[in-house]
């Protein structure tokens, strides 16, 4: 747990430290030798364990084999949720994936079973809930390979969401870097009561601090109000703070956390949190480096979107908005679930919703689907009753996994370019992301709200001031849902579902098959050739907004994720171009003619020609999926230019070997345009904090020079001239 740790870095800094700060830096590699300036120094860390999911975790598996290490160093799992598609519901969509993913799930599971990784097989549950029913606890610094792996800040855990190779550095025994973070403070007065739930918490958050507002920091809850706030509670507004950029979110220890430890039979870790309970929370007069307060009391219910998370509106206030920006405000589906409100409580509370639209006779007049987060859940709310109180209403319930959260959404009500709503209690809403139609509007807001408004069909009901008519035609108004925060009995465990690793793995066999393709063995990537790289053709200028899913997108691609070359053909497919404001539509320099992303970078990777991409603000946001910066390395991409990045992607590019790097002006962006060339000057000379010059090449042969600006440390920049982090690795073992 650290707590022990803590002491000698709060004496060493002379001053009282953030539960952030005692949690991370209790976790040093060598604290004595290293700098501690948030925001400015990097760290080396050792983190006590690692989580994958099945769709991150076989790259990360695949790049760990190639380490030629024989077993992972620290504590590691793999999660079956990512591949499981909902179409019928849960049991027939378990059976299906299973028969479509055979290959895969095998892959993972010997894999596993040789490197000394637990499994966890598909149908056990969402990664972000298993882990905080049997691996988050107050104190522990995790790092998982999806962005939504600060959930597990609900039990006052640092964990953090990475690509694959950072993990893989991790299960090497190599110490993991992250840029020392700044703190964010927000401090919660007051109580929630009524329809406000925790939800509504971020949901406020991500409309004060937008959707980069949290970059390089951690967001720490404290005050009076988070005693208000149930523990699976505080891991909803956890998980969601990846929205704002967050590097992860946190709550100190309480009485809520240990009544969660304890239900979920880990009364020891409950019993040692209480006795190093002083460490576990803020110490009185710290510092944050910037304050947010929240009135629990005055809170409303809130919802955002559509097409980002970060647009909030009060509930009251959406269906106004809706009809002055044209937005539709009948509702086609109403989701719940997911990694983000999927407890025992979320369920109570929409079951209660849906208990009183039963009683005066009326179902759902949207589509309802309900998302367990864990077999654990599942089980228990079929035994509590909630399950079947959810379909008497109208709802399907599917698979314990993603489901449409993540676009594994077989979705037949609607067709393509077809302009609807949708409502969800899920964490991300960008264009297409649900159901790969960009004419769906997206809206995120807690279970209960999306349960009501399913009931009602329409954005434009409150259900705080506004009434429904019940079959009998009497007008009635929905109360306030109120549900247990944990059942009343044990939690029904379920099927079991993990593997664990065996103690001799010799006999071990892992096969990849050549011809598979779903899988496919790492080649290393090629080494810096210590030359200035030249003439770069710009592949894309995007034009706004550009996440991790407009680079690589999810949905059906899901199934070529230990396929490198095959899910490169959906390299920045939704990526608007500016030159022509068209998604996968860019210009062959050499052939002037107009194609797809994937296949004008190929054109260019076979003629040897190096490219570059110039990005907007924020440019990777969303997803820690490390396949977006690992396609544009593998087909020929040498650097991304933007005006801002996000952190995990970022990060993501350095280690496969790309130059992330930043406009010194970011008005510099409009310099450059897609039919220019572009040099990168000063990398003989490659240093920390100091920027490199860029040389624009424009067609009727005048030039530019601008700088632009990099957050390479010393090791990140031995990456780059290595030709990726693996290859650094494996040229460290041989020495």
């Amino acid at each position: 747990m650290c707590c022990e740790q803590m002491n000698p870095n709060e004496d060493r800094l002379n001053r009282p430290l953030t539960l952030s700060e005692k949690i991370v830096y209790g976790h040093l590699d060598e604290p004595a030798k290293q700098e501690i300036e948030r925001g400015k120094t990097y760290l080396r860390l050792r983190p006590d364990r690692v989580a994958m999911q099945d769709a991150t975790a076989q790259m990360a598996m695949l790049q760990f084999i190639s380490s030629g290490l024989p077993k992972v160093a620290v504590p590691s799992t793999i999660h079956c949720d990512h591949l499981i598609e909902a179409q019928l519901g849960g049991e027939k969509d378990l059976r299906r994936a299973k028969d479509i993913n055979q290959e895969v799930y095998n892959f993972l599971a010997t894999a596993g079973a040789k490197y000394g990784v637990g499994f966890w097989r598909p149908g056990s549950g969402i990664i972000h809930q298993i882990i905080l029913e049997n691996y988050a606890y107050p104190g522990v610094l995790l790092i998982g390979t999806d962005s939504h792996t600060p959930n597990g800040g609900g039990l006052g855990g640092i964990c953090i969401g990475v690509g694959g190779a950072d993990a893989v550095d991790v299960m090497a025994g190599i110490p993991w870097e992250l840029k020392c973070p700044k703190v964010i403070g927000v401090k919660l007065t007051g109580s929630l009561s009524g329809w406000t739930s925790p939800k509504d918490v971020i949901l406020k958050v991500a409309g004060i601090l937008t959707v980069k507002g949290g970059t390089g920091a951690i967001v720490e809850y404290h005050g009076p109000g988070v005693d208000s706030i149930s523990c699976t509670g505080m891991a909803t507004i956890c998980n969601m703070g990846a929205e704002i950029g967050a590097t992860t979110s946190v709550f100190p220890y309480n009485h809520r956390m240990k009544k969660y430890l304890s239900k979920t039979g880990r009364e020891d870790i409950a019993k040692l949190a209480d006795e190093y309970k002083d460490h576990l929370v803020p110490d009185p007069g710290c510092h944050y480096d910037q304050l947010i307060e929240i009135n629990l009391s005055e809170l409303k219910p809130h919802i955002n979107g559509p097409f980002t998370p970060d647009l909030a509106h009060p509930v009251a206030e959406v269906g106004a908005v809706a009809e002055k920006e044209g937005w539709p405000l009948d509702i086609r589906v109403g989701l719940i679930g997911s990694c983000t409100n999927s407890s025992y409580e979320d369920m109570g509370r929409s079951a209660a919703v849906a208990k009183q639209a039963l009683a005066h006779g009326l179902k759902c007049k949207s589509q309802f689907t309900i998302t367990p987060g864990s077999e654990q859940i599942r089980a228990t709310i079929e035994r509590d009753g909630y399950a079947q109180i959810l379909r008497e209403v109208g709802g399907i319930v599917l698979a314990n996994a993603c489901g449409p959260c993540i676009g594994q959404w077989d979705r037949k009500d609607i067709k393509k370019g077809e302009k609807n709503t949708i409502v969800t209690s899920y964490n991300r809403n960008f264009t297409g992301r649900n159901d790969a139609n960009p004419e769906t509007h997206a809206f995120v807001t807690s279970p209960e709200i999306v349960t009501a408004l399913a009931i009602a069909g329409t954005l434009k009901f409150n259900p705080e001031t506004d009434f429904l008519t019940g079959k009998d035609g009497k007008k009635f108004k929905l109360e306030a849902p109120d549900a247990d925060e944990l059942p009343r009995a044990e939690f029904d465990p379920g099927q079991d579902t993990y593997q664990h690793p065996p103690k001799d793995s010799s006999g071990q066999r892992v096969d990849v098959s050549p011809t598979s393709q779903r899988l496919q063995l790492l080649e290393p990537f090629d080494k810096w050739d210590g030359k200035d790289l030249e003439d770069l053709q710009i592949l894309i200028k995007v034009k706004g907004k550009c996440t991790t899913d407009h680079i690589s997108a999810a949905g059906p691609w899901l199934k070529f994720r230990g396929h490198l070359d095959n899910i490169s053909n959906n390299l920045l497919i939704g990526a608007i171009n500016i030159e022509n404001g068209k998604a996968n539509s860019v210009r062959n320099a050499v052939t002037q003619e107009f194609g797809p992303v994937p296949d004008t970078a190929r054109y260019y990777k076979k003629h040897g020609i190096r490219w570059v991409v110039i990005g907007d603000e924020n440019y990777g946001e969303g997803s820690s999926r490390e396949h977006a910066a690992l396609e544009p390395r593998h087909l020929g991409g040498r650097a991304i230019i933007t005006k801002s990045f996000a952190r995990i992607h970022e990060t993501n590019l350095k280690k496969q070997g790309l130059l992330p790097l930043t406009f010194a002006d970011p008005a510099d962006y409009n310099k450059i345009h897609p039919v220019d060339k572009l040099t990168i000057q000063g990398l003989k000379d490659f240093a920390p904090g100091k920027p490199l010059k860029c040389i624009i090449k424009h067609p009727n042969g005048t030039q530019e020079t601008i700088l632009l600006n990099h957050t390479f440390n010393e090791t990140q920049i031995e990456w780059f001239r290595a030709g990726s982090a693996l290859n650094r690795m494996k040229e460290l073992q041989q020495h």
